[in-house]
């Protein structure tokens, strides 16, 4: 990826995150990225090209499984989930997610993909941490819905309320109420 291309998305990553998607005007995008206008409609023809692939590209989830290393550690396995999770770096990404999704569908889209996979990766660490619960599954998908959910969704109670959530606090929690 060219370094003028990243500091556009940076840019709009401040910016989104500050303004919001109709408060940001691609010129001021340009201007915060440090390059010419003109460069922002090279890589992106649209202003809504901008938001797509910033929020494609930065909540994409690393998904490096390796059940094997998560034995017997459902905490730890939920751990490591969590550091899979390029949100949890990331405040500003929230605030976009969040507050574009109720006015932009594709935005609105990624976030509901996002919570999918993030249960997901979640419910299979646990099954392989704990495979004696792989039978009670409800349970087991309850306890990924509900970190998924910390995941997301701390950081916009952080910034609404002041209140943290510690998702490995929330871990360790599921993960003796699961053994």
């Amino acid at each position: 990826m060219s370094d003028s291309r990243t500091r556009i998305l940076d840019a709009a990553e401040e910016l989104f995150a500050e303004t919001g998607y109709d408060g940001t005007s691609t010129a001021r995008i340009a201007e915060v990225a440090a390059v010419p206008k003109g460069l922002v409609f090279h890589y992106f023809p649209q202003k809504m090209d901008v938001l797509v692939t910033l929020v494609d590209e930065r909540t994409a989830i690393e998904d490096a499984y390796a059940p094997d290393s998560e034995a017997a550690d459902p905490a730890g396995a939920l751990r490591r989930v969590a550091a899979r999770l390029p949100l949890r770096a990331s405040p500003r990404m929230r605030r976009i997610l969040f507050r574009e999704a109720d006015t932009h569908r594709s935005v609105r889209d990624r976030l509901g993909g996002l919570n999918r996979e993030l249960v997901s990766l979640a419910r299979r660490a646990l099954e392989a941490a704990l495979p004696g619960a792989r039978g009670d599954t409800a349970r087991l998908e309850i306890a990924a819905a509900t970190f998924a959910t910390i995941l997301l969704y701390h950081e916009n109670l952080y910034h609404l309320t002041g209140d943290r959530i510690d998702p490995d606090a929330v871990a360790d929690l599921l993960s003796r109420a699961l053994s």
